[in-house]
C-alpha cells in the first residue's frame, strides 16, 4: 500500500483509509462485533493505516469496536475520531456541542473506548455556531500540549472557519464529502487547503455506494438506513443519476477495473495530499477499494472523465434540509 502525507504535516498514512462508520451506524443494523473486528484487522493486514471513527457512530459502539480491533497493532496505525455532539434523552438525537468543557469530556471518553492514551487525529465533527472556532482550536491545542491528541482536524467546515481555526492551532486535515458526484469542494475548499498546507480526507468517496454501480433506480432503503432520507437517493434522482454510473462503467470496462476503483483513482489523482476513506462491511469490497491505489489514470483518461462529468448533471441534494444546515459553516 502506498502512503501519503496529509498536507504539510508529518502525519503519513496509507493512500486509502477505512471509514468505519458503516460498521455500526447509518446503513442499517450494526455488524456482528467480531465480524467487524475481523474486517478491521484484515484492512491492517492489507496495509491500511488510517482508521476513521467518531463517538456519534453508535453512539460510542463504533469507537469500542475500533479500539478493540486495533489494540494489538496500535503502534502501526493512525486512529481518527471526532467530537461535537451531545445526545438527546433517547440517546440518538444529535445536539451540537463544542464547548471547551464538553470537548475535554468527549476526549476522555474516546480515549477509554479506543483503548489508547493518545488520539492521532481529532476532528470537530460539525462546526458549532454557538462556540467561536478559536475556542475550539484553543482547546484542542491544549489537549495536544497535554499529550492526549496529536493532530487537529475539522469536518465539513467552510473556508473562512478553516482559516480562523488554523491561525490558532494548525489544522492537519479537513474531512468532508468529495467524489465524482459531489465536487463542490473544488470551488473554494481545495484551494484553501492547498494554500494552507492542509490534507483532505474525503468521506463517501463512492457516493454512499452509488458509484459502485450496485444501486439502481429500483433500490429501496430501510428506515434505519440514512440514505432513505437523502434526496439524492429518491427513485427519481437515482434514475436520473444512472447516466453517471453508466459512463463510469464504460471507462472502467475499457481499463479492466471496476467503477469503484475508477472513482477512487480519480480522487487520488486530484492532489497528492488527498486520502479517501471508503467504508464497507465486506472483505471483497475492501480488497476492491484498496486495489484502487494501484490504478493510475492516464492524462487521456483524466480528460475523458472531465469531459463526461461536464455532460452529466447530477440530480438531488446530498443532504436533507436539517443536515444541510450543519455543513459549510
Amino acid at each position: 500500500m502506498k502512503t501519503r502525507k496529509l498536507g504539510n504535516s508529518q502525519l503519513e498514512v496509507s493512500a486509502i483509509g477505512l471509514g468505519c462508520m458503516g460498521l455500526s451506524h447509518g446503513y442499517g443494523p450494526a455488524m456482528d462485533r467480531q465480524a467487524a473486528i475481523t474486517l478491521i484487522r484484515a484492512a491492517v493486514d492489507r496495509g491500511v493505516t488510517l482508521f476513521d471513527t467518531a463517538e456519534v457512530y453508535g453512539p460510542n459502539l463504533n469507537e469500542e469496536v475500533v479500539g478493540e480491533a486495533l489494540a494489538p497493532v496500535r503502534e502501526r496505525v493512525v486512529i481518527a475520531t471526532k467530537f461535537g455532539f451531545t445526545f438527546g434523552d433517547d440517546g440518538k438525537q444529535q445536539i451540537l456541542n463544542s464547548r471547551p468543557d464538553h470537548i475535554r469530556w468527549a476526549v476522555e471518553g474516546s480515549l477509554k473506548r479506543l483503548r489508547t492514551d493518545v488520539i492521532d487525529l481529532l476532528y470537530q465533527h460539525r462546526v458549532d455556531p454557538e462556540v467561536p472556532i478559536e475556542d475550539v482550536a484553543g482547546t484542542v491545542k491544549e489537549l495536544i500540549a497535554e499529550g492526549k491528541v496529536k493532530h487537529f482536524g475539522l469536518s465539513e467546515a467552510g473556508a473562512q472557519t478553516i482559516r480562523r481555526a488554523h491561525a490558532v492551532q494548525p489544522v492537519t486535515a479537513l474531512q468532508s464529502e468529495y467524489s465524482l458526484w459531489w465536487r463542490q469542494p473544488e470551488q473554494d475548499i481545495l484551494p484553501t487547503l492547498e494554500e494552507l498546507g492542509i490534507g483532505f480526507v474525503p468521506f463517501s468517496p463512492l457516493g454512499r455506494g452509488f458509484l459502485t454501480g450496485a444501486i439502481g433506480a429500483g433500490t429501496t432503503f430501510g428506515s434505519d438506513d440514512y440514505r432513505s432520507q437523502v434526496p439524492r437517493f429518491s427513485p427519481e434522482a437515482l434514475q436520473a443519476n444512472q447516466a453517471l454510473v453508466d459512463l463510469l462503467g464504460q471507462i472502467a470496462k475499457e481499463k479492466g477495473v471496476t467503477p469503484a476503483q475508477i472513482a477512487l483513482a480519480w480522487l487520488l489523482a486530484q492532489k497528492p495530499w488527498i486520502v479517501p476513506i471508503p467504508g464497507t462491511t465486506k472483505l471483497h469490497r475492501l480488497e476492491e477499494n484498496l486495489g484502487a491505489a494501484a490504478v493510475v489514470l492516464t492524462d487521456d483518461e483524466k480528460r475523458k472523465l472531465a469531459k463526461l462529468l461536464e455532460e452529466v448533471k447530477v440530480v438531488g441534494d446530498r443532504y436533507s434540509p436539517a443536515h444541510q444546515a450543519r455543513v459549510g459553516r
